[in-house]
């Protein structure tokens, strides 16, 4: 990660395996981030948060809305 703090609810991040955007919807256990498109359907989890470069955080994210 390329940010200082881990990825959290609501942030917009690159997930390096699967080579998507997401926006991080729930952490589990502080083990599995549970992720969705930033746009459409559907959602993956990642247990490797190292895989995870924060693009926008969450502040970022509600302002654009």
């Amino acid at each position: 990660m390329s940010d200082e703090r881990s990825p959290w609810v609501g942030d917009l991040i690159h997930d390096e395996a699967p080579c998507r955007r997401g926006i991080v919807t729930d952490v589990r256990g502080g083990t599995v981030w549970v992720l969705r498109p930033e746009w459409g359907q559907g959602q993956w989890a990642s247990r490797h948060p190292g895989r995870l470069t924060l693009i926008r955080p969450r502040e970022d994210v509600r302002d654009q809305l």
